[in-house]
């Protein structure tokens, strides 16, 4: 299963129940968190999750609303005990931002590894991958798409058929091979076909673009920028490179997105629920992202 937690929902500028944007994605005791604005420490706590053990901190771009959290938040988890090094991933120009907050952020008794999502998936635990997404912004922008994978249903008798004692089972559930017998029994000869795993988009800032559309493809859930709330505002939505809420319903509806969140509202959408139904008319899947919101995915019982 996955949890994803939204910890922050607003853009520009932080308002009182409204942090700037952030989102943690866990699963089986492993986290990411997805952009990291001002106030993303406190949405934390106000929310009851830890931030103390992320896998990787990954950004969609290097606007101030999306990565001015970072430095405390580093130095909050170095005080906290971290020596496991923290993946940090983002679009082009990564290493010019490290190189500007690794100042900002002081000692840290942890390494900061950095790396590029978007040349190729990076891996974690359980197999779960992340791809970043080419997104539509004004400046260099990416979003992201988390997978966690599911193995195909174990067949306790073509394992014991083959002599694999039961305590390896689980390795072979997990993927691995193991040994039995004086020969290597690979997990594909006691699984059935792999099943559908959890698919989970953050779009990050942008306009409606073709590969966030493939990206959402069947998405458990997509979390989908909704700067603007009406559509008379899709000139100026295009212009700053941004969407409206019936934009990114439409493209949640495009994709088959199982579930769609609106985020990253502008200060001058004081209340998002009214603005609700012109994404619901296109998308009935469509929810207003708040901070705190937090839904877990569980995997299809098939």
């Amino acid at each position: 299963m996955v949890t994803v937690t939204l910890l922050g929902t607003a853009a520009t500028m932080p308002l009182p129940d409204r942090a700037l944007t952030a989102a943690l994605l866990s699963w089986g005791g492993h986290s990411l968190l997805l952009d990291c604005g001002e106030g993303t420490q406190a949405a934390a706590v106000k929310a009851g999750v830890s931030l103390s053990k992320l896998e990787a901190i990954c950004l969609t771009h290097y606007h101030g609303d999306h990565v001015f959290g970072l430095p405390g938040l580093m130095q909050t988890i170095g005080c906290q005990g971290r020596t496991a090094p923290l993946l940090l991933t983002g679009p082009k120009g990564l290493e010019s931002f490290w190189s500007v907050m690794r100042v900002l952020a002081g000692p840290l008794p942890y390494p900061v590894v950095l790396a590029d999502a978007g040349e190729q998936p990076l891996w974690f635990e359980g197999g779960a991958e992340l791809s970043a997404i080419p997104t539509r912004h004004r400046v260099p922008s990416q979003g992201y798409a988390f997978y966690l994978p599911r193995a195909g249903r174990f067949d306790p008798e073509k394992a014991r058929a083959l002599g694999v004692p039961m305590q390896e089972w689980k390795r072979l559930q997990k993927g691995e091979a193991v040994e039995a017998l004086g020969r290597t029994v690979q997990p594909q000869e006691v699984c059935g076909p792999a099943r559908r795993g959890i698919r989970v988009v953050f779009s990050g800032d942008t306009a409606p673009c073709p590969a966030l559309e493939a990206a959402a493809r069947d998405a458990d859930l997509l979390v989908c920028d909704a700067t603007y709330a009406e559509e008379e505002q899709a000139a100026e939505a295009a212009k700053y490179g941004h969407s409206t809420f019936s934009q990114s319903a439409g493209l949640a509806a495009r994709a088959g997105a199982r579930r769609l969140w609106l985020a990253h509202y502008s200060p001058r959408i004081k209340e998002p629920e009214e603005f609700l139904p012109l994404a619901r008319a296109i998308c009935p899947a469509a929810e207003c992202g708040f901070d705190g919101k937090a839904v877990t995915l569980h995997f299809e019982e098939a």
